[in-house]
């Protein structure tokens, strides 16, 4: 087990989810916020090299953690709510497989490249196969 990265960030990004789910039912904020689509796949639209741009600015940690951040530094809840949101949606696309995306297809992703985590194999250049 402890020589399958795919499975052990599998484990993990399920733990940070359920972890930010918890936070978010703790903190009482609203559920329907939770459904809110992927607005970053919108980028697509204007090609692969500029949607994985646009998706990949969007899906790194770092934002939801900020956006908690202000929102916990300046009383501002909605802030905190997005945060946690945010954090759990990029947790759950990692869960099921879905990582950053390369710019040559919306669907290469560097998740497919930890092997059998999403169920992929991984080929001798490192693209999925």
């Amino acid at each position: 087990m402890l020589t399958r990265p795919g499975a052990l960030l599998r484990i993990e990004e399920t733990a940070l989810l359920l972890g930010a789910v918890m936070l978010y039912w703790q903190m009482h904020f609203s559920w329907v916020l939770f459904l809110a689509p992927d607005l970053f796949m919108v980028g697509f639209l204007a090609g692969p090299k500029v949607g994985a741009a646009i998706y990949n600015l969007g899906h790194l940690a770092v934002w939801p953690v900020l956006a908690f951040a202000v929102g916990y530094g300046t009383g501002k809840s909605v802030w905190m709510a997005v945060g946690i949101i945010w954090f759990a949606h990029i947790a759950l696309d990692r869960m099921l497989g879905f990582g950053l995306k390369y710019p040559g297809h919306s669907r290469t992703r560097t998740c497919s490249m930890w092997g059998e985590f999403g169920g992929e194999k991984q080929g001798g250049s490192g693209a999925t196969v």
